[in-house]
């Protein structure tokens, strides 16, 4: 079975792009005119490819690297064998990001996994529906009454995009995605498997069962928005479900109805948020964080992964725990804990010596 190439080699660019592009200074002797056509880590670079170098936990690799160039610290220089072309940058990772996305720019969103233009054959547009041209429908993709697909945008296989729905242009729409009762803006990607727009979770309680809350809200995604496979954002209830621009949700995040995300917010994955929440912008969420129902967490504030949140955090905090509270009161919590728990082991062990005596 021979091996496949996903990605298209890139025509490459010059060392001496690259400089330019990224603002490093590169080292004497630095070969300008190589041909840069690849990324690599330090380790399974060859002499084609751009490698980073940022910490000296690498410094064999860096040594012993075959990379044709590499961005690193100036710090670090010394390190990196005369062979590579090295050039000296503030921040190597972000400039290799920089070089990586001219290199390979289709990678930077999902295409049609059919190779279609228009709508294939085998999917199912309603007649009343609109499609600018240079829309892509591919194979099994359900496309409802009076929605509306943008110019650039690809809809996956097997997605099904429902009535009334606006998705904006070049966005992309994974397959087997749903998504319902949704405004979706400009260059948003929504990854495989995800569900946006259905019923959210409401239930009024009683002796006799449970009484559904009609729920009769929207959800409202802004522009460049990314949202990981898996990931379920419920309409709203009596308001709109809203993401802000630029936020990226990871997969497997739980996103409740009436949720207001702000702008350029991060949710790592399997985070909850549940009904009513606020997060302002650049709120960032780790793995598994759960936010309860109502809670405003405020602009810039982060929480640690697998805390529960119950109460409001104000802006720029940092926050940890279950319930979570401020990262330096959880600290020192988490270390009185285990220097009790230290104590109690000793305690333990001096009561076993002396029974044995």
């Amino acid at each position: 079975m021979s091996a496949p190439f996903f990605f298209k080699p890139s025509a490459g660019l010059t060392v001496r792009e690259i400089a330019a592009l990224t603002g490093a200074s590169p080292r004497p002797g630095a070969d300008l005119d190589r041909c840069i056509s690849g990324v690599a880590a330090l380790d399974r670079a060859t002499p084609g490819d751009l490698a980073f170098f940022d910490s000296v936990k690498y410094a064999d690799q860096a040594s012993a690297s075959a990379a044709g160039a590499c961005l690193a610290l100036e710090r670090l220089a010394s390190r990196i064998s005369e062979r590579v072309s090295l050039l000296i940058v503030r921040d190597p990772y972000r400039a290799f990001v920089e070089v990586a996305r001219t290199l390979f720019p289709e990678v930077l969103r999902p295409s049609s996994l059919f190779q279609a233009a228009g709508a294939a054959a085998g999917a199912f547009v309603h007649p009343s529906a609109r499609m600018e041209s240079g829309a892509t429908i591919d194979p099994g993709a359900v496309i409802g009454p009076r929605a509306e697909i943008g110019a650039g945008t690809v809809i996956g296989a097997g997605a099904v995009v429902g009535q009334d729905v606006r998705i904006g242009r070049d966005c992309s729409i994974g397959p087997h995605a749903s998504i319902t009762h949704a405004l979706i803006g400009d260059r948003v990607i929504v990854h495989p498997a995800c569900a946006i727009g259905q019923d959210g979770f409401g239930y009024v309680q009683g002796a006799t069962g449970h009484r559904k809350v009609p729920q009769v809200g929207r959800v409202i995604i802004q522009d460049d928005v990314e949202i990981g496979a898996g990931t379920t954002i419920d309409r709203g209830a009596i308001r709109d479900t809203v993401i802000g621009e630029g936020t990226k949700i990871d997969n497997q995040v739980q996103v409740g109805h009436n949720v207001v995300i702000g702008r350029h917010c991060v949710l790592v994955a399997k985070a909850g948020i549940s009904g009513s929440a606020t997060l302002a912008d650049f709120v960032v969420l780790g793995a598994r964080a759960g936010v309860n129902n109502q809670v405003t967490i405020g602009e810039g504030a982060q929480i640690a992964a697998i805390s529960n949140v119950n109460s409001d955090v104000p802006p720029g905090a940092q926050w940890g725990g279950t319930p979570a509270k401020p990262a330096r009161l959880w600290m020192r919590e988490m270390h009185v804990l285990r220097r009790l728990a230290e104590h109690a082991e000793a305690a333990a062990k001096r009561g076993d010596r002396r029974g044995e005596e």
